[in-house]
């Protein structure tokens, strides 16, 4: 076999391949958006969140707006920098201290609402944005 065919042969394949890799990506394209748009938080109260975050405990390590606490080592949760999914994931399958709250303990909803609450609070001003700090 001379080289010259054996090269051709391999462009070939590589073409192919190329081509069913491309079209699996496109076709997979409306499959990746339509999971995207699923990632949109039920609708939730702000307020009945708020209730539920202090009558649940959560802001006992978290702080009163989800500041988190050096003292029980638990993290800043508002506002949350995870997806809705994310966030109803970890709650019911923590991998640290927090204890999992699940369906049967805290409602989807009041789940959403709790999200809500925590998306309804601003992030705290920049370093650099607080005068005193600068001096």
């Amino acid at each position: 076999m001379n080289l010259r065919a054996s090269l051709v042969r391999r462009t070939n394949r590589f073409a192919a391949s190329l081509f069913f890799v491309i079209a699996a990506l496109l076709l997979g394209l409306p499959v990746a958006q339509a999971q995207q748009s699923s990632d949109t938080p039920p609708a939730g109260n702000a307020q009945n969140g708020k209730k539920f975050f202090m009558s649940d405990g959560c802001y006992e390590c978290h702080g009163q707006q989800g500041q988190g606490a050096a003292q029980t080592g638990a993290a800043r949760i508002g506002p949350p920098q995870l997806s809705f999914e994310g966030f109803q994931t970890y709650v019911r399958s923590p991998k640290n201290q927090m204890p999992p709250y699940t369906a049967k303990a805290l409602a989807d909803q009041d789940l959403a609402d709790i999200y809500s609450y925590l998306k309804s609070i601003p992030m705290p001003a920049k370093g650099k944005d607080i005068p005193l700090l600068n001096k």
